[in-house]
């Protein structure tokens, strides 16, 4: 019988994301499968809090084992900026395109263009907690390419390739990226 689990999110493209990667291992239900209506607020002041947050908020309320994620796009001359609030840098909207084009701007001028992406998982099974990270470093590029992913893959090219995440297309993506890293280690512990 396969284990169930429940990712803690909203964000329909990161459950497509983790899915596909898990393949047929592990049952994945969605917040929306288990009734869950609510809108986690993110109020920590780092990746792992915020994961922490979400995890709980389903472990304490629905009893299900779960796991939540946070991301954020480090930006080695912003200062780690976005970071945390990567999904909010324009502001509350969580609107990508406003945040592409923040962090384009602040970024003009600037030719140290290294950046990584990092994905922290909480996972709570029994009533305990662990953390999984993934990270993927690359650069930003000064331009928006390819129509592929979401939120900042339009100007991250990861290091070794010549494409940003929006051009490679979700089946190499997902063998890369800082999720993929993050997933496949929350699979190898759950697998045990």
């Amino acid at each position: 019988m396969k284990k169930k689990i429940v990712f803690a999110t909203n964000n329909t493209h990161k459950l497509e994301e983790v899915s596909a990667i898990l393949g047929d291992k592990i049952e994945l239900l969605s917040m929306k499968d288990i009734n869950c209506k609510a809108d986690i607020p993110e109020t920590a002041d780092t990746l792992e809090g915020n994961a922490l947050i979400k995890a709980r908020f389903i472990f304490e309320n629905y009893h299900s084992d779960c796991f939540a994620d946070d991301t954020g796009l480090e930006v080695e001359a912003l200062e780690g900026a976005p970071g945390v609030y990567s999904a909010r840098y324009a502001g509350d909207t969580h609107n990508s395109e406003a945040n592409m084009k923040k962090l384009l701007h602040d970024m003009e001028g600037i030719e140290n263009r290294k950046a990584q992406f990092r994905t922290v998982f909480a996972l709570i099974v029994d009533g305990k907690e662990h953390l999984f990270e993934g990270t993927v470093k690359g650069e930003i590029v000064k331009n928006r390419k390819g129509t592929s992913g979401f939120g900042y893959d339009p100007i991250f090219v990861p290091e070794g390739y010549t494409q940003t995440f929006a051009e490679m297309g979700n089946e190499l993506k997902n063998k890369i990226s800082h999720r993929a890293v993050a997933t496949n280690k929350l699979c190898k512990f759950l697998m045990k």
